[in-house]
């Protein structure tokens, strides 16, 4: 079982770097659909990934019916939206699948197409927020709530330290 977050047609290389940032730390997938608001070449992209590009597993997709095709039949997705009416927390991740658990971000300004979150409804979750006050949260930080609520049912496996500090020398 692995875990997955895919951006839909993702708009800003400073979100997209943070996100390669947080699956690098992680060790989750990044699935990007095309097309990307940006060259993977981008220095804001670069700049936000910091020197951990090498660390992350990224999969383009050529379109949303690509990736689609390519999901596992084993597997579980999840559409994140602020429409959805499942709050993120109630489905069970830390059930054992055969496939992957993929968790499908929209793009920044529109989210994800009206047609597809009417077709795939009972997928949808969301993070529960005040819409009299902003649009939406920022894609980056959405990303890292929702995986790190899945990676805490799944009691971070995969995620132990690999590295002892001695924090008697910091006093």
């Amino acid at each position: 079982m692995t875990n997955h977050i895919v951006l839909f047609e993702p708009l800003m290389p400073a979100n997209t770097g943070n996100i390669a940032r947080t699956c690098a730390g992680t060790d989750t997938v990044l699935d990007l659909i095309e097309p990307l608001g940006f060259s993977v070449d981008d220095k804001h992209l670069k700049r936000a990934g910091l020197d951990y590009w090498n660390k992350v597993n990224i999969n383009y997709h050529h379109n949303l019916p690509d990736f689609i095709k390519g999901i596992k039949p084993d597997s579980k997705l999840f559409l994140v939206s602020k429409f959805a009416e499942q709050d993120y927390t109630q489905p069970d991740y830390s059930e054992m699948i055969k496939g992957d658990f993929y968790f499908l971000f929209g793009k920044e300004t529109t989210g994800l197409p009206e047609m597809f979150m009417r077709n795939n409804a009972e997928k949808a979750i969301r993070i529960p927020q005040d819409d009299s006050h902003i649009r939406a949260l920022n894609l980056s930080n959405t990303c890292a709530i929702v995986i790190y609520e899945v990676l805490r049912q799944q009691q971070f496996n995969g995620l132990e330290r690999t590295h002892t500090y001695e924090y008697d020398k910091l006093k």
